[in-house]
């Protein structure tokens, strides 16, 4: 076989084992997290761009070294680990350092779950979906990254409820869920119980397992 063959035969097979990439998205409180453990009840790879952000915060010293040199020592706990709760109490009250964390850390975040879904492609019996929570896809413009986008929302009363953090001004920063459920291939208003959540889910599961 010639080494353009082989290229193509390679590339071919590894299309054909690619896990369908999945996207959920949705406001602050309206389930996403729930949304996620349910894809991975009905055998799909999940991973958050919040566990991402854990992982970069205490492993990556590019991300700790930066941070500390544009916050100041103040942000590191007793631990010697970057507190997320002091980050937080700086960014979420000024625009201009929200916007400096955001272009630190998206495209490591991005860089991740990428990898993760080549990493899964290239293994045995990879799995049939990979799904990511991405909290700003749209306002990103990561979409394109993906195959298929899931849209949780959920009334503003029960956003708050299920929510200890304040309102720090990130929701408006947010499209609005009108928006996100018009150019998302599936919706969802969680306003009900887990199971329904899960049942939901699980139609999409099967639906996107029809697709060729």
């Amino acid at each position: 076989m010639s080494p353009s063959l082989a290229t193509t035969s390679a590339a071919a097979a590894s299309d054909l084992t690619r896990p369908l990439a999945v996207a959920i998205t949705g406001g602050i409180g309206a389930g996403k997290s729930e949304a996620l453990g349910a894809f991975a009840r009905h055998g799909a790879a999940t991973v958050s761009s919040d566990e991402i952000v854990h992982r970069l915060l205490r492993d990556d010293e590019e991300v700790r070294n930066a941070l500390v040199e544009r916050l100041g020592e103040g942000i590191v706990g007793e631990d010697d680990e970057i507190d997320r709760s002091r980050v937080a109490a700086v960014v979420f009250t000024d625009r201009a350092e929200l916007a400096w964390l955001e272009e630190l850390l998206h495209p490591r975040v991005t860089r991740e779950y990428l990898l993760w879904r080549e990493q899964l492609a290239a293994g045995h019996d990879p799995p049939r979906l990979c799904v990511t929570e991405v909290p700003l896809l749209y306002e990103a413009g990561g979409e394109l990254r993906f195959d298929a986008v899931v849209v949780v929302t959920a009334p503003a009363e029960q956003r708050a409820a299920r929510t200890s953090v304040a309102d720090d001004g990130r929701q408006t920063r947010l499209l609005p869920d009108e928006e996100k459920v018009q150019r998302a291939d599936f919706a969802y208003v969680n306003d009900g119980s887990l199971d329904e959540l899960d049942e939901f889910v699980a139609t999409v599961v099967h639906e996107l397992s029809r697709r060729p």
